[in-house]
């Protein structure tokens, strides 16, 4: 081919616009091209490969590639949640579920892995969401669990942000639960381990959480994955469970709460039912419902917390068949399926992660809140604790305790 002379000029050709309705456009000309697209590359033919499979099939038989095992796998990145600094524990070292420890364990098993390994920063939004809720609820006189709210904001909020980031499509977790699907929806289940089941505490997980979550420990017992664990020479094998929660590590909450807000709780009143003083307490965030041991007194007979009063900064003392209720009312309930099963029903229900489950009468009410009634007494439910539901191993929802109300009375609703 002849090469054209430098500065030839070049002959332009023009020609009239042509006028036609959209509708003639994109029959003519998009709609061709458009279906040459979908049959010729989307859509997958009976043998269910696209034309750009079979091409890379055929490259990989030339090379010699398709000989040996094969195993199906994703691109896997690992990461750990950096959610506070060991001064906001007042302590100088941890040993807890988050601590520097635990970064380099697994960074270790990535590396063993050659898996990219990542440390997501989070202390600001853990400090925000979970220590100051959890201080919050001490002082308004609630026993809250931030093991949910970590899960609710932190695993299944924060991290997920960062896991699109990297453009992962799932997130697998160490969780001991399972997640099925049918009939369109998915269920979380209890873990087969009943022993180590988490399902408690990610009761509050949707839909689209669930679509996007991997629990890969949820069908192993607990010795089977520290086996897997040893038989893949990983350094944490045999590392302690965590028991703690991990910003009190030492299970004074009070000293946290003070070292947060900066002053000292202020002492009040034990009263009875009755209102008799019964001698002074140290501090409401220092107590909570069923609690004997450290009430400080000298009495008679044995006294129990009640209930904790904040408006008033006192704490009501009583009998230990004071703490029995069969009505639980239960505030901000989530149901995983995204509605309940029906205005009213049976299922069984926990009131805190050891607490084994119980049956129970559910009455879902117009604004949305739930009465629950027990066939039994259940001892020292404790409002800002948690209320799960459960048929059989799936799990329903679940919401906060707000109260007790007698089972006698219009408000059971049953």
């Amino acid at each position: 081919m002849a090469r054209k002379k430098k500065n030839e000029p070049v002959e332009l050709v023009y020609s009239e616009p042509v006028v036609q309705p959209i509708t003639e456009t994109i029959e003519t000309n998009y709609m061709p091209y458009a279906m040459s697209v979908i049959v010729s590359r989307a859509i997958p033919e009976i043998d269910g490969f696209k034309p750009s499979h079979r091409k890379l099939l055929f490259t990989m038989y030339k090379m010699g590639l398709l000989g040996g095992n094969r195993t199906k796998s994703a691109n896997v990145v690992g990461a750990t949640m950096k959610l506070y600094h060991n001064e906001d524990a007042g302590i100088p070292r941890a040993h807890t579920c988050c601590s520097l420890d635990d970064v380099e364990d697994a960074r270790s098993v990535c590396y063993k892995l050659g898996m990219p390994y990542y440390v997501f920063n989070f202390s600001d939004d853990f400090g925000e969401k979970i220590i100051d809720k959890f201080v919050r609820s001490y002082e308004s006189g609630l026993t809250p669990n931030p093991c949910i709210d970590c899960n609710r904001y932190m695993k299944f909020d924060k991290l997920y942000e960062r896991a699109k980031i990297l453009g992962c499509d799932h997130i697998a977790t160490g969780h001991y639960a399972r997640i099925t699907q049918e009939n369109g929806l998915y269920q979380l289940r209890k873990a087969y381990d009943e022993t180590k089941d988490q399902s408690y505490v990610l009761y509050d997980m949707t839909q689209e959480r669930l679509s996007q979550t991997l629990f890969p420990l949820g069908e192993l017992r607990k010795a089977e994955a520290r086996e897997l664990a040893r038989q893949s020479d990983f350094i944490n094998a045999d590392k302690p469970d965590s028991q703690d929660i991990c910003f009190v590590p030492d299970g004074d909450y009070a000293k946290i709460i003070e070292l947060r807000t900066g002053k000292k709780a202020e002492p009040g009143n034990f009263i009875d039912k009755d209102g008799h003083i019964l001698g002074r307490h140290s501090g409401i965030i220092r107590y909570t419902i069923g609690q004997h041991r450290g009430l400080g007194l000298s009495l008679s007979q044995k006294y129990f917390v009640c209930e904790i009063r904040p408006e008033d900064n006192t704490v009501v003392l009583g009998a230990s068949e004071d703490l029995f209720h069969r009505g639980v009312k239960v505030r901000d309930m989530h149901w995983i399926a995204g509605s309940a099963p029906g205005e009213s029903f049976r299922c069984k229900a926990k009131l805190r992660y050891r607490h084994p489950e119980q049956p129970v009468s559910v009455t879902v009410l117009d604004n949305g809140e739930v009465r629950l009634l027990f066939d039994e007494p259940q001892r020292a439910p404790t409002p800002g604790q948690y209320a799960v539901l459960y048929d059989g191993d799936i799990v329903l929802g679940g919401g906060v305790i707000a109260g007790t109300f007698a089972e006698d009375t219009k408000e059971a609703g049953v």
